[in-house]
């Protein structure tokens, strides 16, 4: 995470706001963590599924973005779906993303949310388009 960390400032972003920790980062593999609480949670006490999704979105993003030159390029999400198979009211959802496809404009994510006990909360799947930067 401090790779990504060192080339971005999180502060201010959603990351910060849903409180997700990268906690592993690899080239075949993205860890990430979010708390459910007030701020992840919908007006009935369950975790927001927006909050999965933006969990999910955010595992695809930093794990395409730690595989393109930054210097050339940058992402942005590009399609998102998501299947939420269990609520949950309390605790830390983990959320582990591995790539499907790793292409020159798009990375497809597989990326799964799961409790503590490591019951599936979501299933998602994450297209991230890679956009060259125009040159000055």
């Amino acid at each position: 995470m401090d790779e990504i960390a060192n080339r971005t400032s999180l502060k201010g972003t959603l990351m910060e706001a849903l409180g997700i920790e990268i906690v592993e980062l690899g080239p075949e593999k993205v860890v990430a963590t979010m708390p459910v609480n007030e701020a992840t949670r919908q007006p009935f006490g369950l975790l927001h599924g927006g909050a999965s999704v933006a969990l999910a979105e955010t595992v695809a993003s930093v794990g395409t973005y730690n595989l393109i030159d930054p210097v050339r390029q940058f992402t942005v999400g590009l399609e998102i779906n998501a299947n939420h198979i269990r609520g949950k009211r309390d605790g830390i959802v983990t959320a582990v993303g591995t790539p499907l496809h790793k292409g020159r404009t798009t990375m497809v994510w597989d990326i799964k949310l799961t409790d503590e006990t490591g019951k599936l909360i979501c299933v998602s799947r994450c297209t991230i388009a890679i956009i060259d930067i125009p040159e000055k």
